[in-house]
């Protein structure tokens, strides 16, 4: 067989890396069912109806295809695409199972999507997300629009990471003030607004003009509204130097307001007002999301969502909901290639059991035994050779203790150290921070 070849955008980390992701799922985990939300998990595939419905998607959406078609199968497997996020497919399946849920549904969903994006620094085609969403029936109160960043804000807080900053704003803002000078397009133009860091001011300019119809009057206003940016409320009173009326825009404003004034009560500067935030998906109505690390601006947002109306919707029954994102496999990417995270040993493994002689292997398979049954993770030497050569294989492992049976009993050594102790294998228990690998910034030592 000849040396495979990577293929761009499907990351596969080392078992180090591995290990970090663990720990970051386990730590976002815990903080989302601290809010009491409970998991869920999707199927991966999604009619292509469903999927482009909402948003400029097409071009990202892998098909799901069978290489030889059998023509007296089943049909319909042209018409599926592999889910490009995580709030299409739990919308459908919220409508699917009306029936059997109780409303506010609080949900987590950790899962792989794939996204057919050019693969660079903090961008793939296969990436993992950690989602939460509200979903109630015909009405959702603006209060769980304002708890969406607590949640983010402590699950992020619990990790070895940068600190991070929420920006929010609010589309009903956007769409109010382009009534109120006259834009009829609002989607055009907030697709515009959404790219302004892609293209700058004149580019932006020159889109509003081409898709929204918009005058270089009308221009100048948009972008005055999308420089406002306050990490109190005090954005309000600058939305409302500019002028414009609408009551669209007056609800907005209210409700960011309150966005604004939660966080900064549960976590001072954690979130901003940010009204150039747009968001490019069209299902959003409400507040909106997008989350940096500090010292890590330039790679834009590592967690995004926002409120939507009308995304989980059967004839007069609506389901409007609010969501945000943690883009995992985006966060840990650039962190690993920053070398910002370590972890103190690259196996689970906190003792090796050595062995003496093969005929005394289930002498030593004993001792593990009983150490795991204990919770200590643990591994038997792979062979009898000199006990010399036994440390050097858990040093080059990162195992810090090495067990010697011994017919007059059991002694452990901590390799590290070199101090080596009498020990009983249904007794003896390692120090805290060396039973698990300890994952922390690099440098610190864990």
């Amino acid at each position: 067989m000849s040396k495979p070849t990577p293929i761009s955008g499907f990351p596969e980390w080392t078992p180090a890396q591995r290990m970090i992701e663990q720990f970051v799922l386990d730590r976002i985990r815990a903080t989302f069912e601290l809010y009491g939300f409970a998991p869920l998990e999707t199927r991966s595939v999604e009619p292509l109806d469903q999927l482009l419905r909402k948003g400029e998607t097409s071009k990202e959406v892998y098909l799901l295809r069978r290489l030889q078609a059998d023509a007296d199968g089943p049909s319909g497997d042209d018409a599926l695409g592999l889910h490009f996020d995580l709030t299409v497919p739990f919308a459908r399946y919220v409508l699917e199972n009306a029936g059997k849920l109780q409303f506010p549904f609080r949900r987590y969903q950790i899962q792989k999507v794939w996204r057919g994006e050019r693969p660079q620094e903090g961008r793939y085609r296969e990436f993992l997300q950690a989602d939460i969403d509200i979903v109630d029936r015909d009405t959702l109160p603006a209060h769980f629009e304002a708890e969406m960043p607590l949640v983010i804000g402590d699950a992020l807080r619990s990790l070895p990471i940068p600190p991070v900053r929420i920006q929010v704003n609010n589309r009903k803002i956007c769409e109010g003030f382009y009534r109120g000078i006259g834009l009829t397009d609002a989607e055009a133009a907030l697709r515009a607004v959404d790219k302004l860091d892609k293209i700058g001011p004149a580019g932006v300019t020159e889109l509003l003009a081409s898709t929204a119809g918009a005058s270089e009057a009308q221009a100048k206003a948009v972008l005055s509204l999308a420089e406002i940016s306050a990490p109190d409320a005090s954005f309000a009173d600058a939305v409302r130097g500019l002028g414009v009326s609408d009551p669209l825009l007056d609800e907005g404003v209210a409700e960011l307001t309150a966005v604004v004034e939660t966080a900064a009560a549960h976590a001072p500067g954690l979130c901003v007002a940010d009204l150039r935030i747009a968001r490019g998906l069209d299902y959003y109505t409400g507040t909106v999301y997008e989350t940096q690390m500090i010292g890590y601006e330039r790679f834009g947002s590592i967690c995004s969502g926002g409120r939507y109306d009308n995304l989980a919707s059967s004839g007069n029954v609506r389901f409007p909901g609010v969501g945000i994102s943690i883009g995992v496999t985006r966060l840990l990417g650039l962190l690993f290639g920053a070398e910002a995270l370590s972890v103190s040993r690259s196996v689970p493994t906190c003792v090796l059991v050595a062995v003496s002689a093969e005929e005394d292997r289930a002498a030593s398979d004993a001792v593990a035994a009983a150490l795991r049954s204990r919770g200590v993770p643990t591994e038997v030497s792979p062979s009898a050779a000199k006990f010399g050569k036994q440390i050097r294989y858990a040093e080059r492992r990162g195992i810090p203790y090495v067990w010697f049976p011994g017919a007059d009993g059991d002694e452990v050594k901590d390799i590290r150290s070199g101090e080596q102790v009498p020990a009983a294998a249904g007794e003896w228990t390692p120090p805290r921070a060396d039973l698990k690998p300890l994952v922390g910034p690099a440098g610190t030592g864990v």
